[in-house]
């Protein structure tokens, strides 16, 4: 299936780029009323497609392979945004120490960052993993295409994996941008 070599694709170019490390961070599509999502324990660099699983739209499991644990997360914005066909929940280190730092929104510094994304609002931390996260961060995201989730991460959607992917390349772009002009008064 195609999604299955998307999120492999998407993963390892994740990994490869800087944008998460080891276990961290999870891609999804979905097709229907069935979500694709890389599996709990699963190595970005290393994904397979049989590293990839497969659940309803109402959180139940269709493969054999256990879904990551920010599951709730993805299942919930394609719940609240009809218009979202992939997900992407990654753990690039700029957004992390700028989601420690800012607290409500990332100052948007690029024009490529305000045309395609608009705002970076910033969610409270909440463990991850759990409803709380999922509610938070989705709240927060509201119809933004972005948002940083203190101590944690970004999230980014679109309406192909390729575009969430991209997304959070200008995420993290902005997050490293606005740490270097901090006390330079840019």
């Amino acid at each position: 299936m195609i999604e299955r070599r998307l999120l492999v694709k998407y993963s390892r170019l994740a990994h490869e780029r800087g944008l998460t490390a080891a276990f961290g961070g999870n891609l999804s599509v979905r097709r229907g009323d069935l979500v694709f999502i890389k599996a709990t324990g699963a190595v970005m660099d290393e994904m397979t497609g049989g590293q990839v699983a497969v659940m309803t739209m109402d959180g139940r499991q269709v493969s054999g392979v256990r879904p990551s644990s920010e599951y709730r997360l993805h299942l919930m914005i394609y719940r609240e945004r009809p218009d979202v066909r992939a997900v992407a929940h990654l753990h690039p280190p700029y957004s992390i120490v700028a989601s420690s730092l800012v607290e409500d929104e990332l100052p948007i510094i690029t024009p490529e960052a305000e045309v395609y994304l608009k705002r970076i609002p910033v969610a409270p931390f909440r463990p991850a993993g759990t409803e709380e996260l999922a509610e938070t961060t989705v709240t927060e995201m509201g119809g933004c295409d972005a948002v940083l989730m203190a101590r944690h991460g970004l999230v980014t959607v679109g309406r192909s994996l390729r575009e969430a992917f991209y997304k959070a390349e200008l995420v993290e772009e902005s997050a490293r941008l606005w740490y270097l002009s901090m006390g330079r008064g840019l």
